[in-house]
């Protein structure tokens, strides 16, 4: 089977794309398949350095229909890229599109949306629907990191948002938040650019770094994670990492709601409105802080929920079709 996967990252698209279509490149290749890449990777490099681990090729980021001759299946994880069914099927592939509900929706052969509840789609005329959290894309990292979970005292926080600069400031709100708690804990957030930090008490540690390639081994001895409610939440779920969550963009609104409905996550509502809100997010992140039986559940509730599977329960069905 030859493969070719597309998907873009940049500051304001931030890295999850990039992150999704490593873990099809690592269990594609682990199968024998012929992988290769092609996309801008800016913002994510310490993410795409897999592919150069992996040996995929990466390939001139040029019209899809010019790329697709001679591969079997393309996998598309981009939101900016139209229906292109008839392109593909007319160059011999078969077309794999991830959306995120409305995000990314196109017509294809084999769909996936990995959403913890996917809305009602139109009929498009798209052919297999592979449609819940059961398919959601997570690298082998992920798993090793589930695998050797630890936790620690003082409490071990993570402030992780995605690869953009712009949200350097919802993260300054964040770590006010978290420093107003009173708690005891040793923070590391990961974010472009440079968030303003609080005044702390004593017992209160604060590290600012950029994402790195060693944000895996960080999560794994993670206590209490304050997330975006996209990719990285979904790994948190995986490791069973007890997370306070926050709507950072409208495409994470339908997971951020199921989130909170089925008990994954506490809620911090939407960056835009966390200026507002803070008193309100210091009281959850102090529960959540101080309540080890709530972490507990919620460690408990996201690794069922989430089983690290997705990607092969995807390339089974595509080996199949």
């Amino acid at each position: 089977m030859k493969l070719l996967l597309r998907a873009d990252s940049s500051p304001t698209i931030g890295a999850g794309h990039i992150s999704r279509v490593v873990a099809y490149a690592e269990r594609a290749v682990a199968r024998g398949w012929d992988v290769h890449f092609a996309g801008s990777t800016t913002n994510a490099e310490w993410l795409a350095a897999r592919f150069d681990e992996l040996s995929v090729p990466r390939l001139p980021v040029s019209p899809l229909p010019d790329l697709v001759p001679g591969f079997d299946a393309v996998l598309v994880d981009h939101y900016g890229i139209g229906d292109i069914r008839a392109e593909v099927n007319s160059a011999g592939a078969r077309l794999v599109s991830i959306e995120d509900d409305v995000f990314g929706r196109r017509p294809a052969d084999v769909v996936v949306d990995s959403g913890f509840a996917p809305g009602p789609r139109p009929d498009d005329g798209s052919g297999l629907l592979l449609r819940g959290v059961e398919y959601t894309p997570l690298r082998d990292v992920v798993l090793r990191a589930r695998a050797r979970r630890s936790t620690s005292s003082p409490l071990q926080v993570t402030v992780v948002l995605g690869g953009g600069a712009e949200w350097a400031s919802t993260v300054s709100l964040l770590l006010q938040a978290l420093a107003d708690t009173g708690l005891p804990f040793a923070a590391d957030a990961l974010v472009r650019g440079t968030p303003t930090l609080p005044s702390t008490v004593d017992g209160q540690v604060i590290r600012v770094a950029a994402p790195h390639a060693g944000l895996l081994d960080l999560l794994a001895g993670t206590d209490v994670a304050i997330s975006a409610s996209g990719v990285t939440f979904l790994e948190l779920c995986c490791l069973g990492v007890p997370t306070a969550a926050v709507q950072l963009v409208d495409n994470q609104a339908t997971g951020y709601r199921a989130a909170l409905e089925r008990g994954l996550a506490c809620g911090l509502g939407l960056a835009e409105t966390l200026a507002e809100r803070l008193p309100e997010a210091t009281e959850t992140l102090r529960q959540l802080l101080s309540d080890a039986s709530l972490r507990s559940r919620l460690s408990e509730r996201g690794r069922s929920a989430v089983d690290g599977r997705g990607v092969d329960r995807v390339l089974d069905v595509l080996a199949g079709v």
